[in-house]
């Protein structure tokens, strides 16, 4: 028997540390240790409990375990919530769900708050900037170079006036580019949202001088590079036009129409002094350079190369520079019988069209009067058609030895180009261009 439940009738197994006792007074049982249980709480007014008092222990002679009472009430209390204690539970829930609520609204305000705060620190750190602009850039404006400044400085400011995108990459650029020379104080010539390369070229000049800045693309035209001076230097239109009507007066040979050719791309730091001649004379007398260092050293050689390269310039990537020479080569060559010394390239019909593009008529390949129509007219057209770079002089003046007559660019976004040596085998290669163009957006291939 458990110690926990004395037996009150005597039988000698009580706990160990009561006294033995009778539990018998009057001739009934009385067993005054344990007082009677209070039914007035609140539990036991559910009918479903059962009268949990002990009953008489002695009824009949016999004893009655009262034991099972207890044990009855407390099974009976587990598994049979009163009809009170079951109404509490709608309330409960709602509770729940407002602690619910209350939760959700608190975890989305601390995300917003973490999201702002995220946002915040990285435009404080500069997470969120351009950090580099592609150039060249557009406008003018003057900067100045105080004494004493460094590339940081110089940074921050050419930042702050939104000529660079980042002061940071300008610095980058400076440690990468500038070979131990530095910027020397003066004022400045330069463009708004410059590439940090093209700023410090700019900047790269003779210290206090002030200078206009202006980058001239490869292949461009004679009329580009006029209209890119003009937006650099403030030079009226006409003073250039003027001078390009005796290009034998910067040293061109008889048969020079023009200047195209000459004005030799690269970034230019021109003095704001600086004169439209003066300015015409630097960028031929560049041109000539690449032509000397390239080896070619008479001048009509070099109009003749120089006519090639622009050619090369503006129908091959730079990787099939030398092999797209050596094909015009070979087409030039007396024994040629696979063209009959008639060149065949789009750009030069184009160039003498006034225009840029990939489509031309029959009536404009068989058209005789365009001086640079080299499907109907046969050898080099009657001048360049645009301004080479010093890697297309190089290649005019060096072709490949190659067995190509033909070449086709067959993918305008990678330049993948392919070369052939018969008319049938450059056939396919042109449908493969035109496969191409015919998945690509309307105008692409124009």
């Amino acid at each position: 028997m458990s110690h926990r439940y004395p037996d009150p009738y005597g039988t000698g197994e009580r706990p160990d540390h009561e006294p033995a006792a009778d539990g018998y007074a009057g001739g009934e049982h009385a067993d005054t240790r344990y007082p009677e249980p209070h039914f007035d709480d609140a539990r036991y007014e559910d009918d479903s409990y059962v009268d949990a008092r002990p009953a008489d222990a002695h009824t009949g002679g016999e004893h009655q375990e009262a034991a099972p009472a207890v044990q009855h009430f407390f099974g009976e209390e587990e598994s049979a919530p009163s009809r009170r204690s079951r109404r509490p539970s709608r309330e409960k829930q709602r509770r729940r769900r407002r602690r619910t609520i209350v939760m959700v609204v608190v975890l989305a305000v601390f995300a917003g708050a973490v999201f702002g705060l995220t946002v915040f620190l990285r435009d404080l750190l500069g997470m969120n900037e351009v950090e580099d602009y592609p150039g060249p850039g557009e406008g003018t404006v003057s900067f100045v170079v105080q004494p004493g400044d460094g590339p940081l400085v110089i940074g921050n400011n050419l930042a702050s006036e939104d000529i660079v995108a980042s002061s940071k990459k300008f610095v980058e650029v400076f440690q990468q580019e500038s070979q131990g020379r530095e910027i020397q104080p003066g004022t400045f010539e330069m463009r708004l949202q410059m590439s940090a390369s093209g700023a410090l070229g700019a900047l790269l000049g003779d210290g206090g001088t002030a200078v206009h800045y202006a980058a001239i693309p490869r292949d461009q035209r004679q009329n580009e590079t006029f209209d890119e001076l003009v937006a650099s230097t403030g030079i009226p239109l006409e003073e250039f036009t003027a001078l390009a009507q005796d290009p034998q007066a910067f040293g061109l040979p008889e048969q020079a129409v023009s200047l195209e050719g000459y004005l030799f791309p690269g970034e230019y730091r021109f003095p704001v002094d600086m004169t439209a001649e003066e300015i015409i004379t630097e960028m031929v007398q560049n041109a000539f350079n690449a032509l000397e260092e390239a080896g070619v050293t008479d001048p009509a050689e070099q109009y003749r190369v120089l006519t090639k390269a622009s050619i090369i310039q503006a129908e091959a990537g730079e990787a099939d520079y030398a092999t797209v020479a050596g094909a015009i080569e070979n087409r030039l060559r007396a024994d040629n019988t696979e063209t009959n010394g008639l060149i065949q390239s789009d750009a030069t019909v184009t160039y003498g069209l006034g225009r840029k593009s990939y489509n031309l008529t029959p009536e404009e390949k068989a058209d005789t009067s365009n001086r640079w129509n080299t499907y109907a007219n046969p050898g080099l057209p009657v001048g360049p058609i645009g301004s080479p770079s010093v890697e297309a002089i190089d290649a005019a003046a060096n072709p490949a030895d190659v067995p190509y007559f033909y070449w086709v660019t067959v993918n305008l976004d990678s330049g993948e180009t392919k070369f052939s040596s018969t008319l049938a085998e450059h056939g396919r290669y042109v449908a493969e261009y035109q496969q191409w163009c015919s998945t690509q957006e309307a105008g692409r291939c124009d």
